[in-house]
């Protein structure tokens, strides 16, 4: 789902939107009757809502870049960041030498994510990131990162944006209590993006020794 306030310019002209789609309903009210200010606001509302729910568009430079020596590898993976499952497979994927970038998108519930009040997502995001690259670090492998947008495919379009990756590696929880694989993440990020890309599933549960609770579905 495309946020339309992620920033303050773009909360500013989604108000100033707002404004103009209640006036024109209000307009048409008022000339021409309830059910065609009915009409009117039921296909305006239909507009937004496809907006909103639109695909992020695709990245604005190529995503794949050879003017670098070394291998480059763009990890992206939420809750699941700092699991053993993730770190061994970006060890093995840096081999001898490579540049990894983790980018943690932020979670948020869906309230906040609609008011734009993402600190304590960041925050917690941010902490999760950190333990991840120190794990890292630990390994010998040197990674950067950053806190992504909470919209998975958002977070990696703006982070190949900056980051000419040769690989995508994602991590999500296993089928059943990962909210990304209900959404088809992998799929889309395989159709949209001309990159190898690895699926890690990471147990947290089962690399902690607990249960999880029953119907919970995680990122």
């Amino acid at each position: 789902m495309r946020n339309p306030v992620r920033t303050e310019a773009e909360a500013f002209g989604f108000v100033l939107v707002c404004v103009a789609l209640f006036t024109l309903v209000a307009v048409a009210g008022i000339f021409f009757g309830g059910w065609v200010a009915l009409g009117v606001f039921v296909v305006l509302a239909i507009g937004v809502a496809f907006y909103v729910k639109g695909e992020p568009k695709p990245p604005a430079k190529p995503v794949r870049s050879r003017d670098h020596d070394r291998n480059q590898i763009l990890v992206v993976a939420n809750e699941t960041v700092a699991g053993r499952a993730l770190q061994r497979e970006v060890v093995n994927r840096a081999g001898a030498g490579a540049d990894v970038y983790v980018v943690c998108p932020a979670l948020n519930s869906p309230i906040r994510h609609w008011a734009s009040d993402e600190d304590a997502a960041r925050a917690q995001a941010e902490q999760r990131l950190a333990e991840s690259l120190a794990a890292l670090a630990a390994e010998g492998v040197e990674a950067h990162g950053e806190v992504g947008d909470a919209d998975p495919i958002q977070a990696m379009d703006d982070a190949l944006r900056a980051f000419g990756a040769d690989e995508i590696i994602i991590s999500t929880h296993p089928p059943g209590r990962s909210n990304w694989l209900e959404k088809r993440v992998i799929e889309r990020a395989r159709e949209r993006y001309p990159l190898p890309l690895t699926h890690v599933v990471v147990d947290l549960e089962r690399e902690h020794g607990r249960s999880a609770a029953p119907g919970t579905a995680s990122r």
